[in-house]
């Protein structure tokens, strides 16, 4: 049975781990638990101690099994592992192990079998892990009784819950409740989802799907114009931080719903809910403002006196002015005919006074270093700006000046910031030393992450900058990622970047001044 724990060819690797074990103490057990007194000897030592140290002093596994069955009202459950690792060093510390009779350690199962039901699950996992090393067979009768013992001490499972059975909404949350989905967004499996009857929807699920859509820049419009409707129909029953959620992948994916309540509904949410929910009255006009729907009457309440100073005392008052600054400049480029109060100029900051958070979250895989080094190279660069935030606080990727005959300046040499607001002369300045006109060009990186997941509409972030640059007098050359990933190199970018230079009518180098 036990050939291979008594042969020292076979076993020595096994039985030199049992040497590197600590001894087995009995307090690692608990002394109250089985009456032990503290360890240590002396006067204090009692008879539980003293067979302990007897094991550990034993000289063959035939004394070792003599202690335990001449002392069986001494022997505690932490004497087995003893034991055990005494019969490992035995076996292991000698070139050439003592022959051991096979009934003495059959004896030596049998003792700890009959009374493995007594120890706790400490001891068993220490038998256990010491009766393999000692190379006894893994189906024998001592590692059986030992692992039959373990599972007995593991706490039982509670039985599987009873999956329901999801219709309609239900299914639809479940879906878009799955971590998995939320990674591996599937364009079919949503539009199938879309099929569920409107009176099965209710305000969590529909504040699932509309995070899901934003988030992964889902442009899927039979499910925007679902929340749209969805929103029209549950008006009365929907708060404002509810529809701030709703509201939100409508302006994000540059989407404006056919359904015609949605405008008339959003500005009766506004004027019920604007003084409950500041915040909230704020990112859904944020939406608005990206769709350039902004109603008159909300911005009359948001700009009001009381409301700028209740925002101002409030943990949030530092994003609300900034998202009030950027519909003050929505207003002052867009809405000519607003008439009604305006942010007043010590409250505004920079809008958005860094590159967006998409930007710098996946700056590895954007375009900007080999575009920069390809200005570099053909410009120089002293004659090109790069991450420059304009007036009211957008942030350029880069910005040319440019003479009235089209040659590229040094920038250090001009002033790169165009008036704000504009004057009514808006796509140049005239520049006093030179007397000559003026005017800046962007060059703008639409990198891949800058449009719905079709690649073929901006975001409404995206598409709000560029359309305020433009009001602005910025001129916009656009640098689309199919056309920038499309160039084999340097070489390549350096001549992609000269053909759209050279189309606007810029010259540069010597001949450009």
């Amino acid at each position: 049975m036990l050939r291979v724990l008594l042969s020292a060819q076979a076993s020595s690797a096994r039985l030199s781990g049992l040497l590197l074990l600590p001894p087995v103490q009995p307090c690692c057990l608990g002394p109250s638990k089985w009456g032990d007194r503290p360890p240590g000897g002396g006067p204090h030592a009692g008879p539980v101690q003293g067979l302990q140290r007897l094991l550990e002093q034993a000289r063959s596994p035939g004394e070792l099994l003599r202690w335990l069955g001449q002392n069986p009202t001494k022997v505690r459950a932490h004497h087995y592992p003893v034991a055990l690792r005494r019969l490992g060093q035995l076996l292991g510390s000698q070139p050439r192990p003592p022959p051991v009779e096979q009934a003495t350690l059959q004896d030596l199962s049998q003792l700890i079998i009959r009374n493995c039901p007594s120890f706790d699950i400490h001891t068993i996992h220490v038998c256990l892990h010491l009766a393999v090393l000692l190379g006894f067979p893994s189906d024998g009768a001592l590692v059986c009784a030992l692992e039959q013992e373990r599972r007995f001490r593991l706490p039982p499972k509670p039985p599987p819950p009873l999956q329901p059975v999801l219709r309609g909404g239900q299914t639809l949350e479940a879906a878009l409740s799955c971590p998995h989905f939320l990674r591996h967004p599937q364009q079919h499996l949503i539009r199938s989802l879309a099929e569920a009857r409107p009176e099965e929807l209710t305000p969590h699920v529909m504040v699932l799907l509309a995070q899901h859509l934003a988030r992964h820049r889902l442009r899927e419009p039979r499910l925007l114009e679902a929340i749209a409707h969805f929103l029209v129909v549950q008006e009365a029953q929907l708060n404002s931080k509810v529809v701030q959620k709703l509201v939100l992948p409508f302006g994000r994916l540059n989407y404006l719903p056919l359904e015609q309540q949605f405008m008339p509904c959003l500005e009766r949410i506004l004027a019920r809910e604007a003084g409950v929910a500041p915040l909230a009255t704020v990112n859904i006009l944020m939406s608005l403002c990206q769709l350039r729907c902004l109603p008159f009457r909300a911005l009359h309440f948001v700009f009001s006196p009381g409301f700028i100073s209740h925002v101002s005392g409030t943990p949030h008052a530092l994003i609300v002015r900034r998202y009030l600054s950027l519909l003050d400049t929505a207003v002052e480029l867009e809405l000519p005919g607003y008439r009604g109060p305006r942010l007043p100029r010590r409250q505004q900051v920079p809008i958005f006074p860094q590159p967006l958070i998409t930007d710098r979250a996946r700056c590895k895989y954007s375009h900007k270093d080999i575009v920069a080094e390809g200005l570099r190279q053909l410009l120089g660069e002293e004659k090109y700006r790069q991450d420059l935030t304009v007036p009211p606080g957008y942030c350029t990727d880069f910005l040319l000046c440019v003479s009235s005959s089209g040659a590229v300046l040094p920038v250090r040499t001009q002033d790169p910031f165009l008036p704000y607001p504009p004057r009514s002369c808006p796509h140049t300045t005239r520049d006093p030393a030179q007397s000559r006109f003026l005017s800046r060009v962007v060059l703008m990186l639409r990198e891949r992450w800058h449009y719905c997941r079709d690649g073929r509409v901006l975001l409404g972030s995206r598409a709000l900058r560029e359309r305020h640059l433009g009001l602005m007098g910025y001129q916009l050359l656009p640098l689309p990622f199919e056309e920038l990933e499309s160039q084999r190199g340097l070489p390549q970018l350096k001549s992609y970047l000269r053909q759209k230079l050279q189309a606007l009518g810029l010259r540069w180098g010597p001949e450009g001044g």
